[in-house]
């Protein structure tokens, strides 16, 4: 199956033994030779993979130094000892601790503000026996005493839910193959959580008692593109079980207080209809496309909370996208994104009507986060730019005063005022103005001399925000600048910046991106010929297609878990997310103008006998949200077709998932080599 060249100097890349596999669909027919590789179990898939990293060893052998020089930079740049600024929820403080070399976190709670601090979860001691754990569920019981915590050791989120006493540490249950998804009944042993079928998908949402033997489905979800889940209410008055798809959601909710009575309907899926709840004691503010695509603020009673009575809070406005709603006693906080910017407004419960609060003049972005009291004067926000830590913050209601609480740990020698962020705008083939966020060192910019790296993601309507990373520094203090191409999928400029982006518009991320390089090239913010890009998941996908349409824009690419082989996975229901994704990418299946447009641009159908960039490929074999194969397949295909001969690299982590490896020290390690990577590429030794 495999052949593994050793020459006189070193590895040779793995040639991928080609078995041609068809795949007819709508009469068409395409032949892929590295099928074979969608299987674990083989052992020629593992020797292939294993052979994939010995290659990457020895091609990443003569930048150990200043791979061994970044990851202490990284790592300087984190506090041995970390802790987080407490948060108030159900009459305890709740805080983080990270101790010094420790991975994971120190849970932990205190009675009063000065009490007596008590672990509740030391994620060490479980993950001591693992060389991957992922903790994906951690929520303590109405009354305080009982604990619930997910885990996955695969990184494919195979979850374990446990429920364990608080003070002794008694296994109180235990449910396998969970979702992690969790709500409590207000008496505390009741609970409700999701579990998920063979191949990973969520499937049910099921209620129990802890400790007894009662365990029903409460609801089954049969639509394979939709996706329930269960969650509580800020309040816990409330149990909200939701289900979507990409483009159409819908709601039972159920008292706390009476878990045991029918769910409630709130609306039924209706085709584009999204409508998300944000439940606050007997009043429900309902976050909606209802009136336009950039969403408005509704609200209505519990008692009758059909959309015949919903009523306008915040109507629909073309220009500003409504993005996220938290209840307060007075008034609800309304997370708004405008010109590409977030904002946040400040609303009263009825009217609508109110001001956005100041929180700065810089391009910067912020999360509400831990609002748990609505009784509180103060908002608790996460704040950050591309030159600003990341920050918690308060801002108090009645003066408008904010305050930092923390501000990230930087490094000793960090300096803000050294590093310069802007924004500007690329022209798009159809005359779009296309944002770019980037930042760079000012001290070491020169005009059309400096490397670049370019990222970008584009889908689902998720945004790139401009946020500070400690790790960047390390590029930016060697001259590289740094920059986001907000292109159209995401929804930096309003819900139509998604729509632009999708099914059968994706072409426009892709030509985006490609304008964002050319424009930044062309007025030499950069090296027009040092120009690199990145992207991951879904971004690996844009990252792919644009290598395939300008080989020649790019000095180097860096692609991680790569959605990379579209048209095969968007074809097989049996991948969990494939169906619950036809409204992202189209049911090719199904539409002989989805398969055609997909097939158009998806990176493994579309490798052309070029010189191809110099690349650098990491995935991870338990992933579950895009699998290894995809990015497998596809640097075969590209060694097969390579003309040039720039390096072509494929890290396979054995162990990890979509998201790596787990513990906050894990990825030191990965980070540094894909920075040498691109160093060396840029011909930065040192």
């Amino acid at each position: 199956m495999l052949c593994i060249l050793f020459a006189l100097f070193g590895v040779l890349p793995p040639v991928a033994t080609e078995i041609p596999h068809e795949i007819t669909v709508h009469g068409h027919t395409r032949v892929d030779d590295y099928y074979w590789l969608n299987n674990i179990d083989d052992p020629a898939v593992l020797e292939y993979l294993e052979a994939e990293n010995l290659y990457a060893d020895s091609m990443m052998d003569s930048s150990a130094d200043l791979i061994e020089t970044i990851v202490a930079e990284l790592r300087s740049r984190m506090h041995e000892d970390e802790a987080s600024i407490p948060y108030y929820r159900n009459n305890y403080w709740y805080w983080t601790e990270y101790r010094p070399d420790q991975d994971y976190s120190v849970n932990m709670r205190r009675r009063h503000p000065d009490g007596l601090p008590e672990v509740y979860f030391d994620t060490n001691a479980h993950a001591e026996n693992h060389d991957y754990f992922m903790l994906e569920q951690l929520s303590i019981s109405p009354d305080n005493r009982t604990l619930a915590w997910a885990y996955d050791t695969t990184g494919g989120h195979w979850n374990t839910l446990l429920f364990t006493d608080i003070h002794t540490g008694d296994t109180l249950d235990m449910v396998w193959n969970a979702s992690g998804d969790l709500a409590w009944a207000a008496d505390s042993r009741m609970i409700f959580f999701g579990l998920n079928d063979e191949n990973g998908r969520t499937d049910r949402i099921m209620r129990k008692t802890i400790g007894c033997d009662d365990q029903i489905c409460v609801y089954r979800e049969d639509d394979l593109t939709f996706w329930p889940w269960v969650s509580n209410s800020p309040d816990r008055k409330w149990i909200l079980l939701g289900a979507a798809s990409t483009l159409e959601t819908e709601y039972r909710v159920v008292s706390s207080e009476h878990p045991r009575d029918s769910l409630t309907l709130v609306h039924p899926r209706t085709e584009e209809l999204e409508y998300y709840i944000h439940a606050a004691d007997s009043v429900f503010y309902i976050e909606t496309n209802l009136q336009g695509e950039n969403f408005s603020v509704m609200r209505v009673s519990s008692d009758d909370p059909g959309i015949e009575n919903w009523e306008t809070v915040i109507p629909h406005d073309e220009n500003a996208l409504i993005e996220d709603v938290d209840v307060f006693q007075d008034l609800i906080a309304v997370t708004i994104r405008t010109e590409g910017l977030k904002k946040l407004f400040l609303a009263d419960k009825v009217t609508g009507e109110g001001y956005f609060a100041d929180l700065g003049g810089e391009a910067a972005t912020f999360y509400t986060s831990a609002n748990y009291y609505p009784e509180a004067d103060s908002i608790r926000l996460i704040y950050t730019s591309m030159t600003t830590p990341w920050s918690t913050i308060s801002y108090r209601i009645s003066t408008g005063a904010v305050n930092v609480l923390k501000t990230q740990f930087a490094g000793e020698d960090f300096n803000k005022e050294l590093y310069r962020s802007i924004r500007v705008f690329a022209t798009a083939e159809d005359g779009t103005a296309i944002p770019i966020s980037m930042v760079y060192r000012e001290d070491l910019f020169v005009e059309g001399e400096n490397p670049l790296l370019l990222n970008g993601y584009g889908a689902y309507g998720s945004s790139t925000d401009p946020t500070f990373s400690s790790s960047t520094l390390s590029l930016l203090n060697r001259g590289f600048i740094y920059a986001n191409a907000h292109v159209r999928g995401g929804s930096e400029m309003g819900r139509g910046w998604y729509n632009q982006g999708r099914t059968m518009n994706k072409m426009n991320s892709f030509t985006d991106f490609i304008a964002c390089a050319e424009y930044l090239g062309d007025n030499d913010y950069c090296n027009r010929d040092m120009i690199f890009a990145s992207g991951a998941s879904a971004g690996g996908l844009l990252v792919g297609a644009v290598t395939n349409i300008r080989p020649d824009l790019w000095r180097g690419v860096v692609a991680g878990v790569p959605f990379v082989d579209a048209l095969t996975t968007m074809l097989d229901p049996s991948i969990p997310l494939t169906t619950g994704e036809y409204d992202e990418w189209g049911n090719p299946t199904e539409s002989v103008e989805a398969y055609e447009y997909i097939l158009s641009y998806s990176p493994v159908d579309n490798i052309a006998e070029v010189d191809f960039p110099a690349m650098y490929v990491f995935t991870g074999v338990n992933d579950s949200q895009v699998g290894y194969w995809e990015p497998a397949k596809w640097i075969a295909g590209i060694r097969r077709a390579n003309t040039g001969d720039a390096p072509v690299i494929f890290r396979v982590n054995m162990g990890s998932g979509h998201w790596g490896d787990s513990g906050r020290f894990g990825w030191l390690g990965d980070t540094a080599s894909r920075y040498a990577f691109l160093l060396g590429q840029a011909g930065i030794t040192e």
